[in-house]
């Protein structure tokens, strides 16, 4: 606007002020309190009026630009401040990944310093404490995340696994409840809530939290997740069986063999349900199914221990005999056969079948300890030493074998490194510890009066 123009607009002003102040020559009282007022015409009270409102306008205009300045000096302090701590904090990550605890920790430390309300540093920062084998720093950590933000799932199943690294199972077991308490349908939760359950063999809650685990699974893991329930109902049946609810037990047995008929555990525990309600020759018929069916060796150890407790070895003979001649090829059975027979004092006849076994080209301990153990009772001591040799591996060199330290692996040879554990220099001779840590026998001088009383004793 250019001097003339405000010349101009004060001029017109006057002459609207004098002109209005001509049309209108009324005088006006304003009370501005209760007792005080003042008097002046209504052109004056107009133009007061109008100052007072520009004025006014002018001061929070002024209000307004100020607290936009400081807005946005805040807006830009904290920019600067997210910028240093977002930095601190992938150079912290970054540290973490390359195995530099210390820096990490620094970094990481830094930037919660200048940001104490950031969650994600919190995990990251907790992470350290954990490789360096302290789980209890890295819980204090998280519950103070946790007073920041308590409904962080991914906060939740950190402290939750934490926990459970840490030994406290509890622990982990009440933070999984608060993670479906705030999403009933985590399937996450569910799954880790029900493998802590099946750690600490809690099988009935197990089932209970798989049932809700089936609810919310998707169609792929179906199968998947039926398998683990029916595992779990027959843990839950076991338990009854050991608790001797022995009716329970073979219901729900019966049932689970019904279902899945190769379930080998299944037909094992009904027979032990069986036996331990003295239905006996249930219990055996369930075994000697159970064998021609699947033909696990486990059914036969059952069928031999029933019969020698029942005194009862000629119903398990007729079992071994009909099968044998029916089944000719089936050498785990003349192996067992064996077995029973050199149990029933019946050494010929055993010596016969394990030695059909040693002519089929089998060489495993079990079948030396047996043919030299027939050889005993035989009274041929040097063909029994021979044979316990076998089963011992002992050879001409009386090699004793080495044992891994750190994982227990053994091998005959003593190598530099574990092939199991990849530990170097950890294979020691078996059952060197107790070797060392026997005290050696003290050893004294026996004097001529005491060798005098031996004698003479």
């Amino acid at each position: 606007m250019t001097i003339m123009s405000f010349f101009l607009l004060i001029i017109l002003l006057l002459i609207s002020f004098l002109t209005f102040s001509w049309l209108n020559p009324q005088e006006l009282t304003v009370f501005y309190l209760p007792n005080e007022s003042f008097t002046s015409s209504v052109a004056m009270v107009l133009v007061g009026a109008l100052a007072a409102g520009l004025l006014l306008g002018f001061l929070a205009h002024l209000y307004g630009s100020f607290g936009r300045i400081v807005k946005g000096w805040r807006s830009e302090r904290q920019g600067k401040r997210g910028k240093e701590v977002q930095a601190n904090y992938r150079e912290g990550i970054s540290r973490l990944l390359s195995g530099d605890l210390k820096q990490a920790q620094k970094m990481l430390r830094r930037a919660l310093d200048k940001d104490p309300s950031r969650v994600d540093i919190y995990l990251a920062l907790a992470n350290v404490p954990l490789q360096e084998g302290n789980p209890a720093e890295s819980l204090a950590l998280l519950r103070k995340a946790r007073e920041i933000d308590g409904k962080s799932l991914e906060l939740l199943f950190k402290l939750a696994t934490t926990y459970d690294e840490a030994g406290e199972q509890g622990n982990a077991e009440q933070t999984y409840r608060d993670i479906l308490a705030l999403d009933p349908g985590n399937r996450k939760a569910l799954r880790s809530l029900r493998d802590l359950k099946m750690v600490q063999e809690a099988w009935s809650e197990a089932l209970e939290v798989q049932k809700q685990v089936l609810k919310v699974s998707g169609n792929d893991r179906q199968e998947q997740e039926n398998k683990i329930l029916f595992h779990l109902r027959y843990e839950v049946a076991r338990i009854a069986l050991d608790n001797g609810e022995k009716e329970k037990a073979i219901s729900s047995l019966r049932e689970i063999v019904k279902q899945a008929p190769d379930f080998v555990p299944g037909r094992v525990s009904l027979g032990d349900a069986l036996q331990a309600s003295q239905k006996l020759e249930e219990a055996i018929k369930i075994w000697q199914e159970a064998y021609n069916t699947l033909g696990k060796s486990v059914f036969l150890a059952r069928l031999e221990d029933l019969c020698m407790g029942a005194e009862d070895p000629e119903s398990l003979l007729a079992f071994y005999r009909d099968n044998s001649a029916k089944r000719p090829d089936d050498l785990l059975l003349r192996f067992f056969f064996g077995k029973f027979c050199l149990r029933l004092e019946m050494v010929e006849e055993a010596m016969e079948h394990l030695q059909s076994l040693e002519g089929a080209g089998i060489d495993t301990p079990q079948l030396h300890l047996l043919l030299a153990e027939g050889h005993r009772r035989r009274h041929r001591h040097d063909d029994a030493i021979r044979e316990y040799k076998k089963a011992l591996g002992v050879n001409a060199r009386l090699v004793l074998g080495y044992v891994c330290d750190s994982c227990d692996e053994e091998v005959a040879e003593w190598q530099s490194r574990c092939p199991s554990c990849g530990a170097w220099g950890s294979f020691s001779l078996a059952d060197r510890q107790t070797i060392q840590q026997a005290k050696p026998m003290e050893l004294r001088a026996i004097h001529h009066g005491e060798r005098e009383a031996w004698k003479q004793a």
